[in-house]
């Protein structure tokens, strides 16, 4: 049987677009971009060209994009800054969030400086809004919001703009992980209360090891490495070029045909999860996966049973590449943090699938099969 990748929200193909508008920066134009002669002006145009490209496609300012080695730096950099830099004192998250930000707040808020609080969840998983404002009411110190824009495991989706409303009316800073949505949806900055988003290019069909963190133009922050003054004195370092320029291109393209593949993707994973009904007994999903949720993740929760318990384990044998949460802690068995804060049934398994243009009907055939065969 020929390899299945049903795990998309972990990482993506790299294009092979992508991968050619990056070959002449890993062998010909291998200038430092801090040069100053012609080999490095040539490296420096093409990352502030990249960053344009972005900038235009989030609409953003070019002076608001920041490349970084990924989400979880980009998360590290926006909580440390609004510690730091910005005053805030409490910061409000969710249970649910990634690790880059469950640990990264931990960190910060375990002194007596800082302090932190979860907001409530709702049933379906998504974030309540109302005790989101209690919480901001009752805050005497500014506070920092963070929230996911959508969540990696579950694929709930959070009203960005009513969060953000929320904090411009009680002064707090917000910033959305939003790996899993830059080049998934249109994201408009300008018109989007946020001070800080990060993205990831290898979730979009780039490269990995390259990210971006969005610095609104009304804030000012201080570098969270030092060093060179690389990323306008922002972020020290010399620039990761290839992976700068691919994502890039990664993200024109995924905006090129965003619509095309949103429609795509979403009826493979609604045929999914007909199929998943129809032949599964008593199976269930997780979060609200016919309602704001992302079009590429179906979190599925089969009745435990002995053979269940070693699905994963079965669909790898055959050649069948999910995950059972977020793939980034996939190697400790500790069960999914996510899963546990939002409905922990201890008699359900859960299988993350997620999606790319890549996936066919077909695929989604085999699997079901293979899942009624093992389970």
């Amino acid at each position: 049987m020929e390899r299945i990748y049903f795990d998309n929200a972990a990482t993506t193909a790299l294009d092979p677009e992508v991968l050619e508008a990056m070959l002449p920066y890993m062998t010909t134009h291998f200038g430092n971009p801090s040069s100053i002669y012609s080999y490095g002006r040539e490296t420096r145009l093409a990352i502030e060209t990249a960053r344009k490209t972005v900038a235009r496609l989030l609409n953003a300012h070019p002076g608001e994009i920041f490349f970084t080695s990924g989400g979880t730096e980009s998360n590290n950099t926006a909580i440390l800054s609004a510690i730091r830099d910005l005053g805030c004192r409490h910061i409000i998250s969710s249970p649910i969030e990634h690790h880059a930000v469950l640990h990264t707040i931990e960190h910060y808020a375990c002194g007596e400086n800082v302090t932190s609080s979860f907001v409530k969840l709702l049933p379906d998983g998504h974030v309540d809004l109302t005790d989101l404002e209690e919480q901001l009411k009752e805050q005497k110190e500014r506070c920092l919001v963070s929230l996911m824009h959508a969540n990696n495991e579950i694929g709930n989706l959070l009203d960005i703009d009513a969060v953000g409303n929320l904090c411009k009316q009680y002064n707090a800073i917000f910033h959305s992980d939003c790996v899993q949505t830059v080049g998934h949806y249109p994201l408009d900055l300008r018109k989007t209360p946020v001070h800080f988003i990060s993205g990831a290019g290898h979730k979009f069909h780039g490269p990995k090891g390259v990210g971006i963190l969005y610095v609104n133009d009304n804030i000012r922050v201080k570098p969270f490495i030092f060093g060179g003054g690389q990323e306008r004195n922002m972020r020290a370092g010399t620039e990761n070029l290839y992976g700068i320029v691919g994502f890039a291109k990664a993200l024109e393209l995924a905006y090129a045909r965003v619509e095309e593949e949103h429609s795509y993707i979403l009826s493979l994973k609604n045929y999914m999860r007909e199929k998943l009904v129809a032949t599964i007994p008593n199976v269930g999903f997780n979060g609200d996966s016919e309602g704001r949720c992302l079009y590429t993740v179906l979190s599925v929760a089969f009745p435990k049973t002995e053979k269940s318990e070693m699905i994963l384990f079965n669909l790898d044998i055959n050649q069948i590449c999910v995950s059972g949460g977020s793939a980034c802690s996939s190697g400790a068995d500790q069960g999914s943090h996510v899963i546990r804060a939002i409905n922990n049934d201890p008699n359900k398994v859960t299988v993350r699938f997620s999606f790319s243009r890549h996936n066919t009907r077909e695929e989604v055939d085999a699997v079901v099969g293979k899942l009624t065969e093992l389970i």
